[in-house]
């Protein structure tokens, strides 16, 4: 099991959860973060940390596309280990549906 980082995150980036992570795990794109999986430890401390509630369990259903953006921009994007100001207008997108389309570059299959 790993934990991942879902759609409720983008256009919001609070990172309370980067500076609970004992592992730093947490990478930084432009518009949200994601999780390691390979150096996540299951630990759970990030999970209530988030004030988006973006952070879950792998195991929860309809999570392997996000599994797969997590990875997949883990790889890339730079480690974060410290809290940051959030994004702007969090707390507009806070709890909005339809997130993933308003991104420029939509992470996830094909590419």
């Amino acid at each position: 099991m790993t934990y991942v980082v879902t759609e409720n995150c983008i256009k919001c980036k609070f990172t309370d959860c980067v500076e609970v992570c004992p592992v730093d795990c947490f990478y930084e794109g432009e518009n949200f973060l994601v999780i390691h999986p390979d150096e996540c430890i299951d630990c759970g401390v990030c999970e209530p940390e988030c004030p988006a509630d973006a952070i879950r369990p792998d195991t929860e259903p309809d999570l392997e596309d996000w599994l797969e953006i997590n990875t997949k921009f883990a790889e890339i994007w730079p480690n974060i280990t410290i809290k940051i100001e959030q994004l702007g207008d969090a707390e507009e997108f806070d709890g909005k549906p339809g997130k993933l389309a308003l991104l420029s570059e939509k992470p996830g299959k094909g590419d």
